[in-house]
């Protein structure tokens, strides 16, 4: 069985790795949003694959709380915040849980998914 749930983050990054005439190259922000999908067995007790509230409870201190409000680019390993960057960072960060994907909307129109190695 698999679950989801939706986050949400500001922060600022620019494409340090693009053209200089690439509109990325720029400093600008973005309204994050990212879906962590998890899978597991149904507990025959609880009836749930994981609480929802501990999804929330590791995303919060292992992203949101390092993320939000932030220069992308000065975190360790995001110095190229790519949407692809992003997602993989974002797994690694919180491969407690039983991940199956991370997907990154950078707009509400484009993202990555990571679904590990």
């Amino acid at each position: 069985m698999e679950i989801f749930k939706e986050f949400r983050f500001e922060a600022a990054h620019r494409l340090p790795n693009v053209a200089r005439s690439h509109k990325c190259w720029q400093l600008h922000g973005h309204s994050y949003r990212f879906v962590v999908t998890v899978e597991g067995p149904v507990d025959p007790k609880t009836g749930m694959v994981i609480d929802y509230k501990d999804i929330s409870k590791v995303v919060k201190r292992e992203v949101i709380d390092v993320l939000d409000h932030q220069y992308l680019n000065d975190i360790q390993g995001l110095e190229n915040p790519t949407s692809e960057v992003l997602s993989m960072w974002i797994w690694h960060r919180i491969k407690e849980l039983p991940l199956e994907e991370v997907r990154v909307f950078e707009t509400s129109t484009a993202g990555a998914t990571y679904r590990g190695q």
